[in-house]
């Protein structure tokens, strides 16, 4: 029986960045044939778009930014390279954010992370992601459907119905929250009855402490977890050897100074960027909100590519203070503009009714007049007055807060 998926996930590192970004130019080329990318990508030669440094030189695209662009041009911002009359579906994601899905067999890069947790040929797979308009539901049958999996598409909510479902057709897995699957299992127990068919399952779209999982496991089923986005499907999964998240072989993934689209090093806690090779509706260095940071090596299950060490956290951390609101790539220029700082954070506090802001900053013995230098770049780039304390490097903590907003009310 074989181990992976398909060859691509023990591919050599090395080849694997050679393949990518051999393909990475033809699919710049493509979505610079749209309004949207020819916009967004204004100037860039696709040609030239062929490592790691090259793609870190491109412009982000937020959020934020994907939600104006498609009120200004609806219904996907001039982003889709097919047009959206010929998409299979067509979701909303709060925001509100719209997403096409295409007709490709596993449009959305699932099917590979069900296989790591356990899925199989003939499988019968209960699907309790949303269906209502929200890609999540879709996300995941595509996937199962890819393997040769049967799908209960049962949505969220009605979970006595949903349990009358799994004691008669016996499914082998479960898809959806983490928090569901012991809401269903409960409720089995309550009631009497049977979800035993259910082995294994493979969760996303909320936490999964160790302690849900061991109980989950204590009670017959085998938990992983994926990590995935309406924009860009399945980003990373974990493995059978739950070290970290398996960045998909479907997309690149870059973790950057939140605020910025410079790559921190690995093992630095940032903000993750994707870039996928959709060719119905490509994204080139999106920028999800989520902290993460790359895990060292390679998995013990076999896989080769990239870890990440799975969400930690949001990375817009956008503040107000005395009114005024600060960002996060403000605090990465003052860095900028000041090479001797290392790892910087702004930390916002009260004092005698007064918000207050400390630019802590990593620095070795700092020369004579430097807290005075970085005081006055805070203060050209944000307007506003903050105190400057230095820290030994190493000293402030890796978990990707450039702003800590430590106020209380």
């Amino acid at each position: 029986m074989r181990e992976h998926y398909d060859d691509h996930e023990i591919l050599d590192a090395a080849e694997r960045e050679h393949e990518h970004f051999a393909l990475l130019p033809k699919m710049i080329a493509r979505a610079l044939r749209t309004p949207g990318w020819a916009e967004q990508l204004k100037g860039v030669d696709p040609k030239a778009v062929t490592s790691r440094a090259a793609l870190a030189r491109l412009p982000i695209l937020r959020k934020s930014e994907l939600l104006q662009r498609q009120k200004d041009v609806p219904p996907f911002g001039g982003f889709n390279v097919t047009p959206a009359s010929q998409a299979k579906r067509l979701l909303m994601s709060p925001g509100p954010i719209f997403e096409p899905e295409g007709h490709a067999q596993d449009w959305w890069g699932a099917a590979r992370a069900l296989f790591a947790a356990g899925f199989r040929t003939g499988d019968i797979v209960h699907n309790a992601f949303a269906y209502h308009l929200t890609p999540g539901g879709f996300i995941l049958e595509s996937g199962a459907h890819a393997l040769g999996c049967a799908v209960i598409p049962a949505g969220i909510g009605n979970t006595e119905q949903q349990l009358d479902a799994i004691a008669h057709l016996r499914p082998a897995g479960y898809v959806g929250t983490p928090d569901f699957l012991k809401i269903l299992l409960d409720a089995a127990a309550k009631s009497g009855k049977d979800a035993s068919s259910i082995k294994r399952g493979l969760v996303s779209g909320a936490a999964l402490p160790h302690s849900l999982r061991q109980e989950l496991s204590e009670r017959g089923v085998a938990v992983l977890q994926c990590y995935a986005t309406a924009d860009a499907g399945v980003i990373a999964y974990e493995s059978e050897a739950r070290e970290g998240m398996i960045v998909n072989e479907l997309l690149i993934v870059e973790i950057v100074c939140p605020g910025t689209g410079d790559p921190v090093p690995d093992g630095d806690v940032g903000e993750v960027v994707v870039t996928t090779f959709n060719g119905d509706y490509p994204m080139i260095r999106l920028a999800t909100g989520d902290l993460s940071a790359v895990l060292a090596g390679a998995s013990p299950c076999g896989r080769t590519n990239m870890r990440i060490k799975g969400w930690m956290g949001r990375a817009d951390q956008t503040t107000k203070v005395k009114g005024m609101f600060v960002h996060p790539g403000q605090v990465a220029d003052v860095a900028r503009r000041h090479p001797e700082l290392g790892r910087v954070r702004l930390v916002v506090t009260r004092e005698a009714e007064q918000d207050v802001m400390t630019l802590r900053a990593e620095c070795a013995p700092a020369a004579d007049g430097l807290a005075e230098a970085v005081g006055a770049t805070l203060q050209s780039l944000t307007k506003l007055k903050g105190r400057v304390e230095f820290a030994t490097p190493g000293a402030l903590p890796n978990d990707g807060k450039v702003i800590a907003d430590e106020r209380g009310y």
